[in-house]
């Protein structure tokens, strides 16, 4: 596992939540039915679940 500096740490954690505040005001501002835009607004969170649990496996063998 990769281990950060506490300076990197709070760069890191700037860093996304700079990305979370974007992400959230331009999905607030999408102008579609609100059953897409729920669907639009997780997809994020799985394709990174995907990607997670897809280095995990690959990180055993």
């Amino acid at each position: 596992m990769l281990i950060l500096k506490p300076k990197q740490q709070q760069l890191t954690w700037v860093m996304f939540l700079l990305l979370g505040l974007g992400y959230f005001s331009a999905m607030s501002h999408l102008e579609i039915n609100y059953f897409l835009k729920s669907l639009i607004v997780i997809m994020p969170i799985q394709v990174v679940a995907i990607i997670y649990v897809t280095y995990l496996r690959w990180s055993r063998h």
